[in-house]
């Protein structure tokens, strides 16, 4: 019997809360709520700094969709076409098999966003993000291997490269990343008889003339005041025009003059984010930033009217901000926002289907927290129509509680802050693993003839005679690789029902 099914394209903020709200009452109700996602999980994203920097252990930082949505159906795959006037959605499964067609009765696209990047030579081979899991943990594996690295090394040019890292982009992820990461490589330069906590070097390129736009200038100003006394360089009105090789080349953005250059093992990419690409595969309405157009019900919408079945919100979503706040009548990406439009498109989900009128989408922003390492941070708290701002330990306090209750789910809050607090009392963790992308080498190197010792005339003691690059391949090779769908023809795709 074919049970009428919703489909949630993503399993974010959006997808996740969406499910949750939806899955046992469309279930009671005789259909199925099906969730597509490559990932098995949801990546609560503003736990990422922490994660790098060793404060939060990373399998506590995701929530499983199959611990959580018990009710919901769940296929790890992508979605790589919509062909909505036919209620088919084109899925292809994680381990790359022949795509297959899901029939559905109502959609809703929360396929979130993706890194926004811009063509500057040699920024793909030498750059990570944040907006995943694995690329925090190779971040802060890199870290504590580059440090370690650094202080065996007699060559002076491979410690200076080893031990720079380099943020590009002032948002609060970029702050935050640069922040947490300056505090535990700090840490780990202490512990290590070897090294200065001097010898390292931490740069903020931002293309814009102040930082951190969701707080006041005035804010902005002193955390650029209080990167600098940690001894953190900040390049405003600066932009990367080279990566190549690992050789930066900054540049004045006013006249596009050559402002500095210098090597780096480390350079993470937090400018800005775009709507997942996907969408362009749906047919549905898009603006001219590539966001899917909906009403404030959270309908997608053309011009001409509402888009039957069909739903969007989040990140991939041009969500009209009703209270005007939002830059160009539109709400800001991000969680606070990500996580309220859900629940409101699961409640006018049933509202729609019980032939009830719906209720628009509408949030005041309860304002902005960040946290800098243990003790320090900034916070523009909204109350009541007033705004509170703050700095120091209580504006982390205030970072860490509003975080620490907007984590999904009470199991997920209890492990984080169980990871708090022996954070606190233990200090940070700053163990090496070493191998994460290659676990079988032990086991190769235990059955495999004894290799040739070199000679210590040949071989510096401390360095690798195979590295050219080793912060940046050893990363490269520790994230996950995105593979293309495979290019199938209408008849060879199978439908399920």
């Amino acid at each position: 019997m074919n049970r009428p099914r919703i489909l949630i394209v993503g399993g974010g903020y959006v997808g996740l809360y969406t499910a949750l709200g939806l899955q046992k009452k469309i279930k009671e109700q005789g259909g199925i709520v099906t969730l597509v996602d490559p990932l098995p999980y949801m990546t609560y994203q503003p736990f990422l700094p922490e994660v790098a920097a060793g404060n939060i252990e990373s399998r506590h930082a995701v929530v499983s969709h199959r611990m959580h949505l018990k009710d919901t159906e769940l296929i790890n795959g992508k979605v790589i076409k919509v062909d909505h006037d036919a209620r088919t959605a084109t899925i292809q499964s994680v381990d790359n098999e022949d795509p297959f067609q899901l029939t559905y009765d109502e959609i809703v696209i929360a396929a979130g966003s993706i890194t926004r990047t811009f063509p500057i030579p040699g920024l793909d081979e030498a750059a990570v993000g944040l907006k995943a899991i694995e690329e925090a943990n190779g971040i802060r594996n890199q870290t504590l291997e580059l440090i370690e690295t650094a202080s065996l090394t007699a060559d002076e040019e491979v410690k200076r490269r080893s031990l720079t890292f380099v943020v590009v982009g002032g948002g609060f992820a970029g702050i935050e990343i640069l922040a947490e990461l300056e505090d535990m490589a700090r840490v780990a330069a202490e512990r290590n008889p070897r090294l200065k906590p001097s010898d390292l070097r931490f740069v903020l390129v931002e293309a814009m003339g102040r930082i951190m736009p969701e707080v006041t200038e005035e804010q902005a100003v002193k955390v650029v005041e209080h990167l600098r006394s940690r001894g953190i360089e900040v390049h405003l009105n600066t932009s990367l025009a080279s990566a190549e090789g690992g050789h930066l080349k900054l540049i004045s953005m006013p006249d596009k003059a050559p402002k500095d250059e210098f090597d780096a093992d480390t350079l993470i990419w937090t400018a800005g984010v775009q709507a997942n690409p996907m969408v362009k595969q749906t047919g549905f309405p898009l603006d001219e930033r590539g966001r899917v157009r909906v009403k404030a019900d959270l309908r997608i919408a053309t011009e001409d009217g509402v888009v039957p079945g069909a739903w969007a919100a989040g990140d991939v979503a041009a969500v009209p901000d009703l209270t005007g706040e939002g830059p160009g009548g539109f709400c800001v990406p991000n969680a606070q926002h990500a996580l309220r439009q859900a629940k409101r498109l699961a409640k006018n989900v049933l509202l729609a289907r019980a032939g009830q009128p719906l209720v628009d989408y509408k949030h005041a922003s309860l304002g902005a927290v960040a946290g800098f390492g243990t003790w320090k941070g900034v916070a523009k708290i909204v109350l009541g129509g007033k705004t509170i701002k703050m700095d120091g330990p209580l504006a982390w306090l205030a970072h860490r509680g509003y975080h620490g209750m907007a984590m999904p789910t009470v199991e997920r809050k209890a492990r984080v802050v169980g990871n708090w607090a022996i954070s606190l009392v233990a200090g940070r963790d700053t163990t090496q693993l070493l191998n994460l992308n290659d676990p079988t080498r032990t086991f190769r190197e235990a059955t495999s003839p004894t290799p040739k010792m070199a000679s210590p005339s040949t071989v510096p003691v401390g360095t690798d005679p195979n590295r050219e690059r080793k912060g940046v391949d050893s990363r490269r090779h520790s994230l996950p690789l995105a593979a293309g769908p495979r290019e199938t023809t209408p008849e060879q795709t199978p439908t399920v029902r």
